[in-house]
């Protein structure tokens, strides 16, 4: 390596360190986390959303979109791809050793197959009945699925695309998380619980009840602490020791949480709600938390993505119509998306 190139080397990775330990110097300031709209770009389209995630390589978006998955660019802020045929798309996963991406199709069932560089569907994989929340765990090589009328999880395979195996949760899941090391977690939604389980064996070993947290719904993880972040709809962050299985903090939230992340560079912890909030709080300790701010978003922007490199917070919303009125068979009916309104709301420091 030359001199210039070796002095370039440097430069970068001092920048690198400079700016990690200014994010947490200011996460640890006690003050503001800084996180404000940076823009709002207009996406359009019809039908439903739920997940969406970040491709941490090439930093583009993944939406569902009720029966496709539309690709986006925020930098460009436009959409640059779109996998067809995800019939009730809920989740998106990445297995990037793998170059693979999986859906979630809740009316089918199953699991879309599709190559991260062109897009293009490369197979599918049978789950269970109302297959919804999606992550991938680098340490079994495993994409696993939480499929939510049928009370259990679905191990895939990344590298063959192959389903290894179906098991019982006790309870409807709702969102889970890796540590990483082989331990998984999911919340039990009507159970008000969280499931430990071993991603080599998919053996449970824990199941453990989450009160004052009711209704859990979003769920996020430090793995360095083994810290679970769970997202409460009796509007609470609960924080909750993974070995122990003990709730060792709570921050209140908004209304209608649906998505929780943690960013492990500030130590912020995000829940996003219904409601139009995002609350932020803030890992002070491995055993204390506390609460910084709630930001303004949209009404129905209830679940989020986090840019890890940059920090980067995403979520979807619409404009809506008035709210049908309640039926016996739509007890709890949804207002109307208005349609070519669906838009993407992007929060920086």
């Amino acid at each position: 390596m030359s001199k210039k190139l070796a002095g370039l080397f440097f430069v970068l990775i001092l920048c690198s360190l400079l700016t990690t330990a200014y994010l947490r110097a200011a996460a640890q300031s006690g003050g503001a986390s800084g996180y404000h709209l940076i823009k709002k770009v207009k996406l359009g389209g019809v039908g439903g959303w739920d997940y969406l995630e970040v491709d941490a390589a090439t930093h583009r978006l993944f939406i569902s979109r009720a029966t496709h998955v539309i690709v986006v660019d925020p930098e460009q802020g436009k959409i640059v791809g779109d996998i067809p045929d995800t019939q009730g798309v809920h989740g998106i996963a990445f297995a990037h050793e793998f170059n693979k991406g999986f859906t979630t199709n809740g009316r089918t069932s199953d699991s879309t197959i599709f190559d991260l560089t062109s897009l293009k569907v490369t197979g599918n994989a049978k789950t269970d009945k109302d297959t919804d929340a999606i992550i991938y765990d680098p340490f079994s090589k495993r994409v696993f699925t939480f499929n939510g009328d049928a009370n259990t999880a679905s191990a895939i395979d990344a590298a063959s695309g192959t389903l290894v195996g179906t098991f019982p949760l006790g309870g409807g899941p709702e969102f889970g998380a890796s540590d990483g090391k082989g331990k998984m977690f999911v919340n039990l939604e009507d159970k008000s619980a969280l499931v430990k389980f071993d991603a080599k064996t998919l053996k449970i070993e824990n199941t453990w009840p989450l009160a004052p947290c009711e209704s859990p719904s979003g769920l996020a993880i430090d793995a360095a602490h083994e810290i679970l972040v769970v997202g409460c709809h009796n509007k609470l962050m609960t924080f909750v020791d993974g070995n122990s299985g003990k709730v060792i903090g709570t921050v209140p939230i908004g209304q209608g949480v649906d998505a929780n992340r943690f960013d492990p560079v500030t130590g912020y912890a995000f829940a996003s709600c219904g409601d139009g909030t995002i609350t932020i709080a803030h890992e002070d300790s491995p055993t204390k938390f506390s609460a910084v701010e709630t930001i303004q978003t949209q009404r129905g922007a209830r679940t989020m993505a986090l840019d890890y490199a940059t920090h980067t917070v995403y979520t979807v919303t619409a404009e809506f119509g008035e709210t049908p009125a309640v039926t016996p068979e739509h007890p709890r009916p949804r207002p109307a998306i208005i349609p070519d309104t669906f838009t993407l709301l992007v929060y920086g420091q």
